[in-house]
């Protein structure tokens, strides 16, 4: 048996059990599973490893994606580069770290700009916003990074600072935290929402809800808006093509 999983805390809101379950179906894989390892800690991760339960790779999710990378033998140039894993490949006793949320989000992201949308604002620093700030600096994209621990040295405003101007400035604006995800969908990001006119885009890499109140608000605004689906598709199979090759 060829055993799939997924680590991260807490995993309730997990699509990846349901698509790649109903992918072993589809595909006649009968001797494939995928599971979910909720780890409350990082700590459990060596143990997990250990167990003995044969698994060939493992998707990794919030809040390790930065945290994984200590316990795995390597990571691809990609990943090294972003600073994040959301991807091990197991091999015996190699664990190989790979980032495919830059792929997804790419992939996913690039065909809606239009030739006004120039500067971003990315919200949340954690391991799902390095992935999208390295997909804008290959891109050219000159971002600000917004969160609730502003770092000014480092290039990091607080959401208390967004005005008229900086908002009206950056006509992409990118959730990468958890805010508004089930269960919180009555949760927003704090940014100034009514000076978001028909030139945004905005872009939330939650999927559940399909449409957050992040989204909400700026469609009431005329902006254009996607959800993190298609960008999670793309990163699963690109996960799976690692996973096997």
């Amino acid at each position: 048996m060829k055993r799939y999983g997924l680590i991260g805390y807490p995993l309730g809101h997990s699509f990846s059990k349901i698509y790649f379950t109903s992918k072993f179906e589809k595909e006649g894989l009968a001797d494939c599973t995928f599971d979910l390892f909720p780890l409350k800690d990082i700590s459990g991760f060596p143990g997990l490893i250990k167990s003995g339960q044969g698994l060939q790779g493992l998707a990794v999710t919030i809040p390790y994606k930065q945290l994984v990378i200590p316990y795995l033998s390597s990571t691809d140039p990609l990943s090294k580069n972003i600073g994040a894993v959301n991807c091990i490949k197991i091999n015996n006793e190699n664990l190989i770290g790979y980032n495919t949320d830059s792929i997804g989000f790419e992939k996913s992201f690039l065909p809606l700009l239009k030739p006004h949308q120039r500067r971003a604002l990315v919200l949340g620093t954690g391991g799902a916003s390095k992935a999208v700030q390295y997909i804008l600096q290959k891109n050219q994209l000159p971002y600000l990074l917004v969160s609730r621990h502003p770092s000014p040295e480092n290039g990091i405003i607080s959401y208390s600072a967004l005005n008229e101007k900086i908002m009206l400035d950056h006509t992409v604006i990118i959730n990468c935290t958890p805010v508004g995800m089930v269960p919180q969908e009555n949760t927003f990001p704090d940014i100034p929402y009514p000076y978001i006119t028909t030139k945004h885009l905005l872009y939330d890499l939650i999927y559940k809800p399909e449409t957050t109140l992040f989204l909400q608000k700026g469609a009431a605004r005329g902006a254009t808006i996607k959800n993190g689906y298609e960008m999670l598709i793309i990163q699963a199979e690109e996960n799976w093509r690692i996973w096997n090759s």
